[in-house]
């Protein structure tokens, strides 16, 4: 196997690695760290004495942004595995959207810290480093060159006075020796010293998880934007023309003759216009029912409860209006979980309750049917579950052989107001 990295490089192939290209890759690495570290320092000096007039400032706290890339790409000279840019799209264009977009990263700081360690730190050590692994070694191998260039005597690493070649051959030796077995901690320094940029400067695992969460929102908030607009078409546009058009159906019978085929005609035509204003209404009803938006979630729920043929006894006294988002979807898990015990449950009653002490709303539907309930075989609670995801929600069924079944939901919300809706139901049932 290839390493990867300067790490492996060591520790997977001791023996090979001094004479292969990953302390030359190193070597590389640090010099070029240093050079970095120094023009750094000088930029930072520059922004600094300019930060005094207030010019600076935004060029300093952003002078980490423009060091990140070329530091992440310098990184692949010791680990060739790719830094990911940690930094995120800017929703908007423009310089005053990337500032505000910066400024709000971790990361940004964190190539902040790094230019910082690289000036004061990092770039130092990494020239003292190098001047022990390769200064050191190379001036003893220089030995024999340095004596020969004098003629009669020269000093080794400015100490030891050496007047002939035999000794001078024996530093140079020592040296080579020196040079192989200091490859080592070159390497691991390198190492550290790499796997240090790659924390400070490359993307996290969790880096992107608060935007993700953020887009799922945003994109559950569209899309009761766009059932609430297809609710209010539905209700403004095609029910009122199905109204106009059963209305005027009626108004045609009252002039036909009364025992004719045509009366018989307008009767049909009449009585379907009729059942299909009525689907149209249970449509608009099940796709943003307007009692859970002029009443909140106690009465939407007693509402569903009324409207489901097994007889429930409902508890939703005392709830308070929540966040939209909460309600809708506390009540269509609710409603969907009557659904089921109706269809499927084989259930002689069923017990709805929700309560919200303040932090946490707790919606529970319990029924005494056969049992066996299995959420993940394709029941419409498995999308619900995902909705509620989103607001931090959790959905647990309990359903063993022979019953009951509990659903369960818990969503954290915490309202300001602890009045409770204008209409609240202690109890349903219909037979």
């Amino acid at each position: 196997m290839e390493a990867r990295d300067v790490w492996q490089a060591v520790v997977l192939r001791p023996r090979r690695y001094p004479f292969g290209k990953w302390p030359w890759r190193a070597v590389g690495y640090l010099a070029s760290g240093v050079v970095a570290g120094a023009v750094v320092c000088a930029v930072f000096l520059v922004l600094l004495a300019a930060s005094l007039l207030l010019v600076g400032i935004p060029l300093l706290l952003f002078g980490g942004v423009a060091l990140g890339g070329p530091e992440r790409l310098r990184l692949r000279l010791v680990d060739r595995r790719p830094a990911p840019d940690p930094h995120r799209v800017p929703g908007e264009p423009g310089l005053g959207a990337w500032a505000r977009v910066r400024a709000g990263e971790g990361a940004t700081w964190r190539e902040f810290a790094y230019g910082l360690l690289l000036a004061t730190v990092l770039g130092p050590l990494d020239a003292l480093v190098l001047a022990v692994a390769l200064g050191v070694p190379g001036a003893l191998l220089a030995a024999p060159v340095l004596l020969a260039a004098d003629g009669h005597e020269t000093k080794v690493l400015k100490t030891v006075l050496v007047t002939s070649y035999p000794p001078a051959l024996a530093a140079a030796l020592l040296g080579a020796l020196l040079l192989v077995a200091l490859a080592y901690p070159l390497g691991l320094y390198a190492a550290g010293r790499g796997a240090l940029a790659r924390t400070l400067l490359s993307s996290r695992p969790g880096d992107g998880l608060g935007e993700v969460i953020a887009s799922r929102a945003r994109l559950v908030d569209a899309f009761e934007a766009e059932r609430r607009r297809i609710e209010r078409d539905l209700h403004d546009g095609a029910q009122h023309r199905l109204v106009a058009l059963t209305m005027t159906l009626g108004l045609a019978r009252l002039d036909a003759p009364p025992d004719g085929p045509l009366a018989e005609r307008l009767a049909r035509a009449q009585d379907e216009a009729g059942r299909v204003l009525a689907e149209l209404r249970e449509l608009i009803h099940g796709i943003h029912p307007q009692v859970l938006a002029d009443y909140g979630l106690g009465p939407a729920l007693a509402d569903a409860a009324d409207r489901t043929a097994v007889p429930v006894d409902t508890d939703l006294g005392g709830l308070p209006r929540l966040p939209e988002a909460v309600e809708s979807a506390a009540y269509f898990t609710g409603r969907e979980a009557l659904a089921n015990a109706d269809r499927h449950s084989g259930a002689s009653r069923v017990r709805l309750a929700a309560r919200h002490d303040g932090r946490v709303l707790v919606l529970t539907v319990e029924d005494d049917g056969r049992g066996g309930a299995d959420p993940g075989r394709g029941s419409g609670l498995t999308g619900l579950a995902d909705r509620l995801a989103v607001l931090d929600g959790t959905l647990t069924v309990t359903s063993p052989p022979g019953g009951p079944t509990v659903l369960r939901v818990e969503i954290p919300c915490r309202v300001s107001s602890v009045s409770s809706s204008p209409r609240t139901a202690s109890s349903s049932a219909r037979g």
